[in-house]
């Protein structure tokens, strides 16, 4: 296997403040072709460190080294902040990110402008290009600003909380988009986020910070499996074994659960979710989910009655009286 160099890297990092130092010992590498999701609790330092990477804010202690990083073109960082430049176009917005590339004329050449229009492509928001920045909304605005970090088209790309903006669709969007984008352009993205569910899956590697200078790092199953993630979220109600919230029993009649596929999953979901104690034999109740060559999709009750959807299902188990 060949030995990759990394884009970026970091020896005994300190961020923070001299009297509020957040993080130490951080020795950390951004390699190329990676999707990274930083992550920890609230207040940990995931802003603080995207910023003392980016070079907007100067480390504690330490030393970052960054490729190319004599040009001024290996890192782009997109923040939280929101831009005050009402009448600038969301074009407009985009093309700043060539700005470091052409000459004293400020003039964009050919290539520049391929390069702004794939960013706006990428992101989808061809048809926000003439709108000014003070009529998006927030995810809009955090769309653009992604754009033009895609147009800077840095080695390395920072971002903090690039998703808290926007709606279930544009997150596992936008999450997917910067995968893509640190695949095939060998570039390493590190992002800063809160999004548990959408760093699990799509995430090449984790880094894990917790209390007590705790950071640990790793790809997202094995800190699941080592109960990383449990410790350093001390999560409440929430299995990350198996991605469902922990629901309390509390109806008396067992039910002997069958079936496969995503059918059966949410079929369980609902079950437990209303109180119903799941037995691998002998329930109360014997439910499978399977599909009727004659009628598709159905839910089959004790070996007779069928129902067509969950929500019948659930009425028919509710009306029967419990055995106690």
């Amino acid at each position: 296997m060949v030995k990759q160099s990394p884009l970026l890297s970091t020896d005994a990092l300190a961020i923070g403040y001299e009297k509020n130092v957040l993080l130490t010992d951080l020795t950390l590498s951004l390699l190329p072709g990676q999707l990274i999701c930083f992550m920890g609790p609230n207040g940990i330092g995931k802003s603080t460190l995207i910023r003392t990477l980016a070079g907007l804010q100067p480390a504690v202690r330490g030393t970052i080294h960054r490729f190319d990083a004599a040009a001024h073109s290996g890192v782009s960082v997109v923040l939280t902040d929101r831009l005050n430049a009402g009448f600038m176009t969301v074009y407009e917005l985009v093309a700043f990110g060539r700005y470091p590339y052409i000459s004293w004329n400020l003039k964009l050449g050919n290539n520049d402008k391929e390069i702004i229009d794939r960013a706006i492509e990428q992101v989808k928001i061809k048809h926000l290009a003439t709108k000014k920045l003070h009529e998006l909304s927030d995810g809009q605005m955090q769309l653009s600003m992604i754009a033009r970090a895609l147009a800077q088209d840095t080695h390395v790309i920072l971002l903090d909380e690039p998703t808290a903006h926007l709606d279930l669709n544009n997150r596992v969007e936008i999450m997917n988009l910067l995968r893509e984008v640190a695949h095939s352009f060998r570039k390493s993205i590190l992002v800063a986020t809160h999004e548990l569910d959408l760093a699990l899956q799509t995430a090449d590697e984790i880094w894990l910070a917790g209390d007590g200078n705790q950071f640990l790092t790793g790809i997202p199953e094995d800190l699941i499996l080592n109960g990383a993630f449990d410790e350093t979220f001390k999560l409440k109600g929430f299995d990350l074994r198996t991605g469902q919230v922990a629901h309390s029993v509390s109806l008396h009649d067992t039910i002997h659960l069958s079936g496969s596929g995503f059918e059966y999953r949410w079929t369980r979901n609902a079950l437990e979710r209303v109180g119903y104690p799941l037995v691998e034999n002998d329930g109360r109740f014997s439910v499978i989910v399977k599909h009727d060559l004659n009628n598709g999709l159905v839910w089959e009750v004790d070996g007779g009655q069928t129902f067509h959807t969950i929500r019948s299902l659930l009425d028919y188990l509710r009306g029967v009286k419990s055995v106690q």
